[in-house]
């Protein structure tokens, strides 16, 4: 006998998705899930795309499966890894779906080769010993010379680094000299290369100071200049060292032993000399300043000099000295005014002096006739006593003398 159940509960009709209503749920399941947000992937590239509009598209793959990613042109510029068909690497990124097409795939914002992430734990580990021991402190750190004349290089000799310093060089300052230690800069024979040129160079007494450089690359890339072996060479340098490694966002063990760091090559070229074109600014300045300077020193010792030679004038002995000169000819026009007075006074005298004398002068007695006569023994006769008959006596005339013998005497009385 058959028997009918009852059925009081209608069921419901089924629920019916859109496609997009699909996708939508996934994505927001995926999005939702911190461990699919957060995680490194690894695998080999394929299918690598970089259109015109920045984005990178690939396939990550291993041996059994495949996963569609995509990395933002924003992410790609940052990153310094190159990308090339068949690198195994290692991406981060988050997991989401592209409704447009219902394919879920990573959205990467970094990747490293693989292996990577030893290397960095690695990197991280020696800077921790060697911070301790105190190479990277700032009491170690030697200033770098502003005017150098010699400058060493380590770095390889083939690389386009080089010729980015050496450009950088001759364009900022010409008159330095550049000696290059060559070096491989990559490799497992680039450390102990790296640590001979440093130590060559230091043997150098003329080299000032010492670039360690080479361009960008990937962690494996730069790993010789993460070496201890490097970080020892350089803290011992006698010689400042300035490290120009990789990219701006490269950093590596000998960037923080370095006395100075600079964030690419050509920028430790830079940091190495002055720039030619700021010098003769310089120099322009210097000589504007020395040259105002030098006007303004005059016109203030102008000022002095006549400042000193008005008051020198005022306690000056000139002015004395002339009116003594005046004066001094005042009194010698006297003098010789005085003495001619006198002269002609004596002359007077004089004259009248010698008209007496001649008055008084035997010549004139015997000019006007008269004799004089003298006895032998010299004595002068005035009177007639004092001869005797026969006494010889000189006779002196106007023209000359003669002699006589008294033969007679007579007195004269005189009233």
């Amino acid at each position: 006998m058959p028997v009918q159940q009852l059925s009081f509960f209608q069921p419901e009709e089924p629920c019916t998705w859109t496609v997009s209503d699909v996708n939508s749920y996934l994505r927001d399941l995926l999005e939702s899930d911190h461990n699919l947000q957060d995680l490194w992937v690894q695998g080999e590239i394929s299918n690598l795309s970089r259109p015109r509009s920045g984005h990178v598209y690939f396939t990550l793959k291993d041996a059994k499966s495949s996963l569609r990613c995509v990395m933002w042109r924003n992410a790609a510029a940052r990153q310094t890894t190159p990308l090339r068909e068949g690198d195994a690497v290692e991406t981060h990124g988050s997991l989401s779906v592209y409704e447009r097409s219902g394919q879920y795939q990573l959205y990467v914002d970094f990747i490293r080769p693989k292996g990577a992430g030893e290397l960095y734990r690695e990197f991280l580990r020696l800077k921790e010993h060697l911070e301790k021991e105190g190479l990277f402190a700032s009491e170690h750190k030697r200033g770098i010379p502003l005017w150098p004349r010699r400058i060493g290089i380590v770095t390889s000799a083939t690389g386009a680094a080089l010729q980015d310093m050496l450009n950088t060089l001759r364009r900022r300052y010409p008159l330095v000299d550049v000696l290059l230690a060559p070096a491989a800069v990559q490799g497992d024979k680039a450390p102990p290369q790296i640590v001979a040129g440093l130590q060559a160079l230091n043997r150098i007494a003329s080299v000032d100071v010492i670039i360690l450089g080479r361009g960008g690359g990937s962690i494996e890339d730069l790993r010789a200049f993460n070496d201890e072996r490097v970080a020892r060479a350089i803290f011992a340098s006698r010689i400042p060292v300035i490290s120009g490694v990789g990219h701006e966002t490269d950093f590596t063990i000998a960037d923080f032993v370095a006395d100075l760091r600079a964030p690419t090559p050509t920028a430790a070229a830079e940091l190495a000399v002055p720039d030619q074109e700021e010098l003769r600014g310089t120099v322009r300045e210097l000589r504007a300043r020395l040259e105002r300077s030098v006007r303004a020193t005059l016109s203030e010792q102008r000022w002095n000099l006549t400042n000193t030679e008005s008051r020198l004038g005022r306690v000056s002995p000139t002015a004395f000295i002339r009116t003594g000169r005046q004066r001094l000819d005042e009194l010698g026009n006297r003098l010789e005014r005085a003495g001619i007075l006198s002269l002609g006074r004596g002359r007077a005298q004089l004259d009248n002096l010698t008209g007496r004398l001649q008055a008084l002068s035997p010549v004139a007695i015997l000019e006007r006739g008269y004799a004089i006569l003298t006895r032998e023994d010299g004595a002068h006769i005035r009177l007639v006593g004092q001869v005797a008959v026969g006494d010889r006596l000189d006779v002196r005339v106007l023209d000359g003398n003669f002699g006589v013998v008294v033969e007679e005497q007579e007195s004269v009385t005189r009233d």
